[in-house]
C-alpha cells in the first residue's frame, strides 16, 4: 500500500491523477483515516486530477479521571438528551403541521409561544386560552403561565399586621406578626376579609394593607379556633374611592371537585415582604393534620407556603379560591408539604362568622361557667366525649338556673359543634347578652352519657372562663 506522504508528494505533480499514486484499496484506507481525522484529506476533481490537500488533525483527547470525568460525561449526556428530547417534541409538532396542513381544523391542540413569551393554547375551534390546563382526546397540554390568574386574585388579597403584647421576665413588650387575608364580601357598610385565627388571635391591634398600599385598622368580627378561621371587618367609610376601585372580591370555588395533580397557585405576604406567588400542585386531599392538639382535614400542596402566607388564598387555574393556606410541615428532611383549609368544608363557618354582629366587650353575652377542655387524650382515658367540662358556676351566670350541672360536657352551641374552651367562648360571646342560645351537652346518667339540649339566656356580665 502506498505511503501517505508518497501520495501527497506525487499529487503535487501537475496533471497527476489518483490512479497514478495508489491502488483502490489504498484510497479506501486513507479515506477511512481522513474521516477519523488521523490522516491528510486529499480531494480530487471529477476528471481524476488533484484538487486540494488538508493536514491531519489529532482528535485524541486526554481522558478525564475520577469523579469529574464521569460527571462531565453524565452532564454532556443529559444536555444532549435534553436537546434531543426538546427537538423531538418541537420537531414532531412542526412535522405534524407540515404533513397535515389542515390540522388547524382537527382535534389536535398545539402549544405556541407568542412574542411576549406568554404560553398560548389554541384549540380546534380557534379558542385561545392563556395560562390553563387543556386536555383533548388523550393529548395533555399544560402551561405554567399564571399571570391572568394572579391578576384576577391579587386585588382581593391583603397583607395583615397584628400587634401583640408579650410577657417576659423583664416585663411586657409589644411585637408584630404578619399574615395574609382574602376579601370575600363587600356590603353597604363593611368589607369582610377571611384569614387564619392564629394570625389575629390575642392581637391588641390588627391592620390591613390593600393592593394600592393603603393601610387601615380592622376589627376582628368573629373567630373559630378549631377551624383556624377568622373574619375581619373594615368600615367602608375609612376607604377612599381609589382604594375601592383598586380592590376586588375573591371568587370562592369548590374544593370538593379538586383533583390530585391539579395545578394551584398560592398568594401571600411571605416573610412580610409583600404579596408573592408560588405555583405547585395538589399533592393529596383529606390529610389529617394536628397542630396544638387541634386536628384538621386539609388539602396538601407542594406550592411553597412560607411564614406570612397564613390566611392567603390557594387558587385553581380559574382564579377561584379553593383553600385558605394554613400550615406547612417544617423539617430539614421534608420539602414541599404545605396545607390549606378546603373552602367547601368551611363555607357554613364563614357564613356564620361574616353574619355575626360586631359587639363591644360590654355588649357580649356570657354563660357564667368555669370550664376545662376535654381533649381527645382525656376523652380516650376516661371514655368521655370530647368537649368542654363544666367545673363550677359564677354567681351572676344564668347557666345553673337554666339547668346545666357541674360535670356536664358541653359539645355545641346553636347546633355548631365545639371541641375546646376557646370554641365555647368565641361562639357565646358572638351573641349579645339577653340572647337565648341552645347549649348541647353530654351528661352522665347511670354510667352512660346522654345528650341534652338546654336553652340559656346569656348574662350581661363580662366574666370569662378560666
Amino acid at each position: 500500500m502506498a505511503d501517505n506522504n508518497e501520495i501527497y508528494q506525487n499529487s503535487q505533480n501537475e496533471g497527476s491523477t489518483k490512479q497514478e499514486h495508489a491502488s483502490e484499496s489504498d484510497y479506501i484506507f486513507w479515506a477511512e483515516q481522513a474521516a477519523s481525522q488521523q490522516a491528510p484529506r486529499i480531494e480530487w476533481n471529477e476528471d481524476g486530477t488533484y484538487r486540494s490537500y488538508q493536514e491531519p488533525q489529532n482528535n485524541v483527547k486526554a481522558k478525564k479521571s475520577g469523579f469529574f470525568a464521569k460527571s462531565a460525561k453524565v452532564v454532556s449526556a443529559a444536555v444532549i438528551f435534553g436537546l434531543v428530547a426538546g427537538g423531538t417534541f418541537i420537531g414532531t409538532n412542526e412535522l405534524y403541521t407540515r404533513i397535515n396542513p389542515d390540522s388547524a381544523t382537527s382535534d389536535v391542540i398545539s402549544g405556541l409561544i407568542d412574542s411576549t413569551d406568554n404560553a398560548i393554547l389554541t384549540s380546534s375551534d380557534n379558542t385561545t386560552v392563556i395560562g390553563s390546563t387543556t386536555v383533548s382526546q388523550g393529548s395533555y397540554v399544560q402551561t405554567t403561565d399564571v399571570t391572568d390568574v394572579v391578576d384576577k386574585v391579587m386585588p382581593a388579597t391583603v397583607a395583615i399586621t397584628s400587634t401583640f403584647e408579650t410577657q417576659s421576665w423583664y416585663g411586657a413588650y409589644t411585637s408584630e406578626g404578619g399574615g395574609t387575608g382574602i376579601i370575600v364580601r363587600q356590603t353597604d357598610g363593611e368589607l369582610l376579609i377571611v384569614t387564619n385565627n392564629h394570625v389575629v388571635e390575642d392581637a391588641l391591634n390588627v391592620s390591613v394593607t390593600f393592593i394600592d398600599g393603603t393601610t387601615v385598622d380592622a376589627t376582628v368580627k368573629g373567630t373559630d379556633s378549631s377551624a383556624d378561621l377568622a373574619v375581619l371587618s373594615i368600615d367602608l367609610s375609612t376607604l377612599t374611592e381609589d382604594t375601592l376601585n383598586a380592590i376586588s372580591v375573591a371568587t370562592l370555588g369548590d374544593s370538593d371537585s379538586v383533583n390530585v395533580g391539579e395545578m394551584v397557585v398560592a398568594i401571600g405576604n411571605a416573610l412580610g415582604y409583600g404579596q408573592s406567588v408560588t405555583v405547585g400542585y395538589i399533592s393529596a386531599k383529606d390529610r389529617e393534620v394536628t397542630v396544638d392538639d387541634n386536628t384538621m382535614t386539609l388539602l396538601q400542596t407542594d406550592a411553597a407556603i412560607n411564614p406570612g402566607n397564613s390566611g392567603g388564598a390557594l387558587i385553581n387555574t380559574d382564579g377561584e379560591v379553593i383553600g385558605i393556606n394554613s400550615v406547612k410541615y417544617a423539617s430539614s428532611e421534608v420539602e414541599g408539604m404545605g396545607f390549606a383549609i378546603p373552602i367547601s368544608n368551611v363555607t357554613s363557618i364563614l357564613e356564620d362568622l361574616m353574619n355575626r354582629e360586631t359587639l363591644a366587650d360590654d355588649e357580649k353575652g356570657y354563660l357564667g361557667v368555669y370550664i376545662t377542655d376535654v381533649t381527645e387524650d382525656v376523652a380516650a382515658f376516661y371514655n368521655w366525649p370530647v368537649g368542654v367540662y363544666v367545673r363550677e358556676f359564677t354567681e351572676s351566670g344564668n347557666a345553673e338556673a337554666a339547668g346545666i350541672q357541674v360535670g356536664d360536657i358541653i359539645t355545641g352551641i346553636n347546633g355548631e359543634t365545639l371541641t375546646s374552651s376557646q370554641d365555647l367562648i368565641e361562639k357565646v360571646t358572638s351573641y349579645r347578652y339577653g340572647t337565648t342560645v341552645t347549649v348541647t351537652l353530654q351528661r352522665l346518667v347511670d354510667d352512660a352519657f346522654v345528650e341534652m339540649n338546654i336553652d340559656v339566656v346569656l348574662a350581661p356580665h363580662a366574666e370569662t372562663a378560666e
